[in-house]
């Protein structure tokens, strides 16, 4: 008889910016209040949530580089982009949900939010409060899906959890090749090796020589946080021979 999957007690939820626009600029209050609902049943539940959000819908520094952006500079206005995604599930969090809430900013706004330390973090969340980190690693040329890694190792949590708008890994875009397969499981090294680019591969390294796994799951199906959460197998799991996760 096969065991029942064990949830985790603390995860770190990366979601993309582009999803909090609907696929326009700015925020979707539709998307939004559905992702906080989710995470809202999580917590309750006892699971104790740190959040990394895109800013995507706002600005990408690469694509502005494209248009003769200094990159630094670029990167800067995208993580600003990144805290107001922050701050609009925040609200929605604490308004229609009644969860409590921090926001925690790699770039020091104290009026608007806390500065990133990584203790003060771990005691919100040991709290019950949801954490949700803004202006990526503070630095140019990192991506927030590196920021979801490292911030994931550094207060403790079992797995990053990478929402998106595809229902896992896959051999190829599906929405260019028909005939790509979703994998169940894979390692950071064949990921990294195959050039599957479900997340940038500093993020992939990070995690691998840190025995950190990911789920990559569709952040779109109602209910996937929760059964990502409980352990169930939905998405894709990549993981390191070794790890804590079995795969």
């Amino acid at each position: 008889m096969t065991e029942p999957a064990k949830p985790f007690r603390r995860v770190l939820l990366k979601l993309g910016g582009e999803m909090f626009g609907g696929g326009a600029v700015g925020v979707d209050p539709d998307v939004v209040q559905t992702v906080a609902r989710q995470i809202a049943e999580v917590v309750r539940a006892g699971t104790q949530v740190a959040i990394v959000i895109g800013g995507g819908n706002f600005f990408r520094g690469a694509e502005l580089q494209q248009r003769g952006m200094d990159r630094a500079r670029a990167d800067y206005m995208a993580m600003l982009g990144t805290v107001m995604n922050c701050l609009a599930l925040q609200d929605f969090l604490e308004q229609a949900e009644g969860v409590e809430t921090r926001v925690q900013t790699a770039i020091t706004m104290s009026q608007v939010a806390e500065a990133y330390i990584p203790r003060r973090a771990i005691r919100h969340l040991e709290k019950g409060r949801v954490v949700i980190f803004g202006g990526g690693t503070g630095m140019p040329y990192f991506s927030t899906d590196t920021t979801a890694a490292q911030r994931a190792l550094e207060i403790g949590c079992e797995v990053v959890l990478m929402a998106k708008a595809v229902d896992g890994v896959y051999t190829a875009d599906p929405k260019k090749d028909p005939s790509a397969k979703m994998f169940e499981s894979i390692t950071h090294r064949e990921a990294l090796e195959r050039d599957l680019r479900v997340a940038d591969t500093t993020a992939f390294s990070l995690c691998m020589d840190n025995n950190m796994p990911i789920v990559v799951f569709n952040l779109l199906t109602e209910g996937n946080i929760a059964r990502a959460v409980r352990g169930e197998r939905i998405g894709t799991l990549v993981s390191t021979p070794g790890s804590t996760v079995p795969v």
